[in-house]
């Protein structure tokens, strides 16, 4: 019986745009080549780390949800701990809540790229009419030297 999970992996930032392509290829092949199903990808790009990882304090983020037997999630975490590319990993299965709230999640961020970019109306800048100040009942204050 497959179950779904749910993997994030730091790739180290030195990597060019093929070389993570490729390490993310290498792992959704891996995924599909033991009877897994890619559910779904998202590349979350290169962020800041909350702390140095191997002297690192930036790392390329990659989410793959997918469909697996439980005993391949071991071999995918072998190969993550393999490859010299991966800073950090972790591998979740995902309950029936969490699926609902992943599907949730992918068919707002389908909404917000399907929906255009509000036009940014301008409107005249308004002006603040500032009423005339009309004389109070004060007496100026006098420089008095004594």
């Amino acid at each position: 019986m497959l179950k779904q999970y749910e993997t994030v992996f730091i790739a180290t930032p030195v990597l060019s745009d093929a070389q993570m392509k490729e390490a993310v290829a290498k792992y959704t092949g891996l995924i599909t080549e033991n009877g897994g199903e890619i559910v779904y990808e998202e590349d979350w790009g290169l962020k800041q780390l909350a702390y140095p990882i191997q002297h690192k304090t930036s790392g390329f983020y990659y989410l793959i949800e997918f469909k697996a037997d439980p005993e391949f999630v071991a071999n995918l975490e072998i190969q993550y701990k393999r490859d010299e590319r991966i800073l950090r990993f972790l591998t979740v299965a995902l309950d029936k809540d969490a699926i609902a709230y992943a599907e949730h999640r992918r068919e707002m961020r389908a909404a917000k790229k399907a929906a255009p970019a509000p036009a940014a109306e301008e409107a005249p800048a308004k002006k603040e009419e500032v009423e005339d100040v009309e004389e109070y009942d004060v007496e100026p204050i006098e420089n008095k030297e004594d």
